[in-house]
């Protein structure tokens, strides 16, 4: 896990005047899981949009495997490509069934066989248990299944970095660790990760550190257990016991 696969040095982003992003700093080696940590609005979503140009950034550089990643980059669709995401509401297409919505990037953005992806995707659908599903329509899909298909649909693309933004937020208790359990498994594979979640006790588990930000800085990153366990700022343990809840009984 030696190996420099993104780097991101001094980014800055702001929407108008105001500084969601003010100097963000950090390396992500290939295979390591990184979880974002922080209130909301701190900018963690916005992070993530910016690392694959979905975001325009006003300060700073984002560099995969050396090459610069920003909106006028000569080869921002093949960039795009490298950094796979998956997002909080899905975005699968309503009208396609899961199978083609798997399909439509691969075969039309990277002219790969249909067939050839077509027995990747029902493999991949096999693994998260959703093989039986390929002919049904988003909408005959529970919410743990949809986010099962969408993080299917990126792997498809072959991303060497994959982004998940709040991936649980909008599903019911039972459905989440359904999808938990994907993404744990991708993770024992060394597939490289930044994961977005308010889900603590997961992002423990996953996470070979844990960047903490607030007001557009990483006000704090380690390994989880010394993040959890031991919080070196005051604001990172102020953070954690908004977590906590004592007795009233």
């Amino acid at each position: 896990m030696d190996e420099v696969i993104l780097s991101v040095k001094n980014l800055v982003k702001r929407f108008d005047d105001n500084t969601i992003l003010n100097g963000i700093s950090f390396d992500v080696r290939r295979g390591e899981v990184i979880v974002v940590l922080g209130p909301s609005g701190c900018g963690k979503s916005t992070l993530l949009r910016c690392l694959n140009a979905l975001e325009p950034i006003q300060g700073g550089e984002i560099f995969l495997n050396g090459q610069a990643v920003d909106s006028a980059a000569k080869d921002l669709t093949g960039l795009r490509q490298q950094i796979g995401m998956v997002f909080q509401s899905y975005e699968l297409f309503p009208h396609m069934s899961v199978l083609n919505n798997i399909l439509i990037a691969p075969v039309q953005v990277q002219k790969r066989q249909r067939e050839e992806v077509r027995a990747e995707a029902l493999q991949l659908l096999e693994r998260v248990g959703l093989r039986e599903k390929q002919n049904s329509f988003p909408r005959e899909l529970s919410g743990g299944q949809k986010q099962r298909v969408a993080i299917v649909r990126a792997l498809c693309m072959h991303p060497e970095v994959l982004l998940l933004d709040e991936i649980t937020a909008a599903l019911d208790p039972e459905m989440v660790r359904e999808v938990l359990d994907v993404v744990l498994n991708l993770a024992r594979e060394g597939k490289t990760m930044l994961i977005v979640t308010h889900e603590l006790s997961f992002a423990r588990a996953i996470a070979d550190r844990v960047l903490f930000i607030d007001g557009g800085k990483i006000v704090e990153q380690g390994k989880p257990a010394d993040f959890f366990d031991h919080p070196q700022t005051e604001r990172a343990k102020q953070f954690l016991r908004t977590f906590e809840y004592e007795s009233v009984k």
